[in-house]
């Protein structure tokens, strides 16, 4: 199979790429960082830069591939600038402008399937009750275009194709990864810094696990899928969990009105979401290697501990 993959560079792609050449696929990764683009290079896979909203860039870029994943994304970081006004443009600009042009793309090269990046925090508040794709999205003001960039899969699937969104849960897990070291960071420091009441729950999901799902979308129906773990826990457990892999007390939690503060974000970062898997699960095979935040938060913890101690032990032998 001939594939494409926009975002190449990122948290996600730069983890699909390899996955995809392992099973005997040609990739060519796109991207915008040229120093991750060489790394790609070195694995196998063909490389380029392309203006995703230059429609005829795109085309050209789409034509002879079968498959197109889009993992393009802008998060404006972690922390009090992602809650800045205007942080989350150029984030919509990607889901509503380029994913139409990538989406138009296929259907004029004839590339038959469409993989999708979407965000499951489009949910709305669930309370304790499990939450799958028949439960009707209700977007914050900051991510509503994550519906856009599922119309644009939905209409490849209406053109004739195979047009496949996933709506991820919250990432975490790798060691460059600005959220996981935030979150161990202030659970070291005695916060858990994420909104919303203790017995809600947080639907969470590894880059790697997330990586293994895009592929696994390769051989999906057309349609929407959720990807998360198989267990997601409440935020006062994971706060259990984080203090057990820390070794500390469990970190505290902001107190319920708090969200408030983050406008939208805060809102949506605060609603209770117990994703399901079973679609995906069922229709692809997928499976998780970190069920839970249990085994995916110490594994994260322990490759965080293992790439910061790297320059210790270089200088120590220099």
């Amino acid at each position: 199979m001939k594939v494409l993959v926009f975002g190449a560079t990122g948290a996600l792609g730069r983890r699909v790429v390899p996955l995809l050449l392992a099973r005997g696929h040609t990739v060519t990764a796109v991207g915008r960082s040229r120093e991750r683009l060489a790394a790609l290079a070195g694995s196998g896979a063909t490389t380029a830069t392309v203006d995703l909203f230059d429609r005829s860039a795109v085309l050209r870029a789409v034509s002879g591939h079968s498959t197109v994943v889009n993992l393009a994304t802008h998060v404006p970081g972690t922390g009090p600038r992602a809650f800045l006004p205007g942080a989350w443009r150029e984030m919509d600009c990607l889901r509503r402008e380029a994913s139409a042009i990538v989406a138009d793309a296929v259907l004029a090269a004839g590339a038959g399937r469409l993989v999708q990046e979407s965000f499951a925090l489009t949910y709305p508040d669930n309370g304790a009750r499990w939450v799958d794709e028949r439960v009707a999205p209700r977007p914050a003001a900051y991510n509503r275009t994550a519906l856009d960039a599922e119309a644009s899969a939905r209409r490849v699937t209406e053109g004739g194709g195979v047009g496949v969104a996933l709506r991820f849960a919250l990432l975490y897990g790798g060691a460059e990864d600005g959220f996981t070291r935030d979150v161990l960071r202030h659970a070291r420091g005695g916060w858990l810094p994420l909104f919303g009441r203790p017995d809600g729950y947080v639907s969470t999901v590894t880059h790697d696990d997330a990586a293994h799902a895009v592929v696994a979308a390769l051989h999906a129906p057309g349609g929407v899928y959720n990807v998360a773990d198989d267990e997601p826990l409440t935020r006062r457990a994971l706060a259990g969990v984080l203090g057990d892999v820390l070794g500390v007390h469990p970190p505290r939690l902001p107190p319920v009105w708090a969200a408030r503060l983050g406008g939208s974000l805060g809102e949506t970062i605060a609603r209770s979401l117990r994703l399901s898997n079973g679609a995906l699960r069922t229709a692809t095979g997928w499976r998780p290697q970190y069920p839970s935040g249990r085994e995916g938060w110490r594994a994260a913890a322990a490759a965080i501990a293992a790439v910061d101690a790297a320059p210790a032990r270089r200088a120590g032998t220099a």
